[in-house]
């Protein structure tokens, strides 16, 4: 099969033939249609998170069809469409699986990063860490949800009832929680990168109050703040918009330092806190919820071989939504 492979962090992914992976007891081997192209993936191959398994297939936004089934799988049937995440196992049996958290156990591991991941024609995931989509979505559209989706979902969870809530870094997560926040009947307030009125048009199409640079305040104070971006002075600057008792949620897996800032700013019970990976849980409700929002995905599809590229957009913030590489085999 072809497969896009990761040999050095910092180094371009290189077009590989590699065997078809075969599933072990408890794995589905699925055939990959379509793999989203998530920030965390840049964050890998830029060498921000460290020890990944090399050689790697990144990619963890994966939809496609199962294949083959390992020994004890019955919850899935061959040709079933199905999704795979991020978080791709846990111990199940650390103080946090027991708790319900299994998004912080210490022995997770996750797709793209300890495992080979769906930027490949086939892929093998463990069964009890995959889902069912919703059948209103494409391949495409579909992959999005995997990630940029469920992240966003635990994220706006963690900001409350907030009445009034900030996006910084307008990307995939965001174009997709605006849309569940403004159906939630929130008010959503989206910061983007200075002068990218694109993203501040695209903000305001999808139903936000107000859009502008992440360097200004926004018209009124933020009962809450989601952070997408992985920009640490945005910390702070999350913190001056955002009115007493609220909170500031910030929901990558890497972001740069956080400067020193006054303690005035974060006086008045205002929280900061961070989002670990997500959970089961966290995917069911999710993709429970997106079409009855609905949740309407904007995808820029690209070929397999061109995830270099698709990266590349990315990081120079040239993806309108969330770009998505094809294998052939997808619905776009």
């Amino acid at each position: 099969m072809l497969a896009m492979l990761l040999d050095e962090a910092r180094r371009p992914l290189r077009a590989a033939e590699v065997p078809v992976p075969e599933p072990a007891p408890g794995q589905v081997l699925v055939r990959v249609r379509a793999c989203g192209v998530c920030r965390t993936d840049l964050h890998v191959v830029d060498g921000d998170l460290v020890h990944p398994k090399l050689p790697l297939v990144p990619g963890h936004e994966i939809v496609g069809t199962v294949q083959a089934l390992g020994a004890g799988v019955e919850q899935f049937a061959l040709g079933e469409r199905v999704g795979i995440p991020w978080l791709g196992y846990t111990c199940g049996h650390c103080s946090y699986c027991r708790a319900g958290r299994e998004n912080l156990c210490d022995g997770a591991r996750f797709t793209g990063y300890d495992l080979d991941g769906g930027y490949a024609e086939y892929t093998v995931a463990d069964a009890r860490y995959c889902f069912s989509l919703p059948a209103a979505y494409t391949d495409a559209q579909a992959a999005p949800l995997l990630c940029a989706g469920l992240i966003g979902y635990r994220s706006l969870v963690m900001a409350g009832d907030a009445k009034r809530l900030g996006i910084y870094g307008f990307g995939a997560a965001a174009h997709i929680i605006a849309q569940v926040a403004a159906w939630q009947g929130r008010e959503v307030f989206a910061f983007s990168r200075p002068g990218d009125e694109e993203s501040q048009r695209f903000a305001r199409d999808l139903g936000a109050k107000w859009a502008g640079d992440s360097t200004a305040a926004p018209p009124e104070r933020l009962d809450a703040a989601l952070i997408f971006a992985p920009v640490g002075a945005l910390v702070p600057a999350a913190l001056r918009a955002t009115a007493k008792g609220g909170t500031v949620v910030c929901a990558g897996i890497h972001m740069s330092d956080i400067p020193a800032f006054p303690y005035e700013i974060l006086w008045g019970e205002r929280t900061v806190r961070s989002v670990a990976n997500l959970t089961r849980r966290d995917g069911e409700a999710f993709l429970a919820l997106a079409p009855k929002v609905p949740v309407r995905t904007e995808v820029e599809c690209l070929s397999l071989r061109d995830a270099n590229e698709a990266l590349a957009r990315l990081a120079q913030g040239r993806v309108r939504g969330a770009a998505v590489l094809l294998t052939g085999a997808e619905t776009a």
